[in-house]
């Protein structure tokens, strides 16, 4: 049991040192990420499309 307490009271400990967002940061944050996947999403489509259209010219 005083395993489970110290566990917890480390927990505790931890969290209170994290520096947590304002939401300033964590709107721009959000928007970084969007563009990110949006940004990723779109390459491999097209190098998906490419590929493809590629392997269609050869076979």
């Amino acid at each position: 049991m005083k395993k489970i307490i110290k566990f917890f009271k480390g927990i505790k400990k931890e969290i209170s040192r994290v520096r947590w967002p304002n939401k300033k940061e964590m709107v721009k944050y959000s928007i970084a990420t969007i563009l990110f996947i949006l940004f990723f999403a779109l390459f491999f489509y097209l190098f998906d499309t490419i590929v493809a259209i590629l392997i269609e010219l050869f076979k």
